[in-house]
């Protein structure tokens, strides 16, 4: 399900009015392709690099190179292939496409290598993830972004990231946390709370002033974009729900398409955007 974390490459295409001008549609799809190549390659590495930690974990003890089904080598050598696949399908792109994929791919390497062991960074390595597909989105089809929507994807990214964490932690305990991950025993629930606490509200804030933005007005020609807010509020409130009650967040992409309510949300996000970006409403 790793795929539906690409979607973040296509908001670009629904905020430059896009969605139905057919070759940026192409150029967005084929950015998709290319990440999903190379993120592909990204968790080849992340599986090898954590192989024993995902021995001792409840739930990624079950995946193919955890439980011995793949061999190290074949994993290696598809790995390489996808980075090589990748790299060369950005570069005939794009010189913008092909910078944003060397980025990506240096931070996570760093991340697997490195930064996971250092704290804040490590979260800051996960949410750069989500962020560089909105950043690829938007350079493959040459649009530029509001800053209010470049703040808003960081801080939403951020807010995914700290409940990944969270949940880690709580599904492991305190105890058994810092076993799997090192990383792990440098945090609390209550300080990661807090930080979400911080980074919900921000994203909130500045999801709403790009709606109020001249910036946007005066591209949409209406002021009607404050009414996908609700559904914006909605999925941020149902998100910490499920974080809190549902011991859920670990897997973005997972929670997504569990869970009902938050899926209507995003759906009904995306068409009343399209609807007031479109004139319709």
């Amino acid at each position: 399900m790793q795929w539906i974390k690409q979607g973040f490459i296509l908001l670009p295409l629904l905020f430059a009015q896009k969605v139905f001008h057919y070759p940026s549609l192409l150029k967005s799809l084929g950015a998709v392709a290319i990440f999903c190549l190379l993120t592909g390659a990204i968790y080849l590495i992340n599986d090898l690099v954590d192989l024993e930690a995902d021995r001792r974990h409840p739930v990624k003890k079950h995946r193919p190179l955890a439980e011995g089904l793949i061999s190290h080598r074949l994993v290696k050598i598809t790995a390489a292939l996808l980075i090589l696949s990748s790299l060369i399908w950005g570069a005939l792109v794009g010189q913008g496409i092909f910078l944003i994929l060397v980025t990506y791919l240096t931070i996570q390497l760093l991340y697997n290598y490195l930064l996971k062991d250092i704290v804040i960074l490590d979260i800051f390595s996960i949410s750069a993830g989500f962020f560089l597909r909105v950043i690829a989105g938007a350079s493959a089809i040459q649009v530029m972004m509001s800053h209010w929507l470049i703040i808003c994807s960081i801080l939403l990214s951020m807010f995914l990231a700290l409940a990944k964490r969270r949940h880690e932690l709580e599904l492991l305990g305190d105890k058994d946390a810092g076993n799997h991950r090192i990383i792990l025993s440098h945090y609390s629930p209550y300080l990661l709370d807090q930080m979400i606490g911080v980074i919900t509200g921000s994203t909130l804030l500045s999801y709403m002033l790009y709606c109020f933005s001249p910036e946007t007005i005066e591209k949409f020609r209406t002021d009607h974009m404050i009414y996908t807010f609700p559904f914006v509020l909605y999925g941020i409130f149902r998100y910490l729900y499920l974080i809190h009650k549902k011991n859920q967040g670990g897997a973005p992409e997972k929670v997504l398409v569990s869970d009902l309510p938050l899926l209507l949300s995003v759906i009904l996000w995306g068409l009343f955007c399209i609807l007031i970006i479109y004139g319709v409403m």
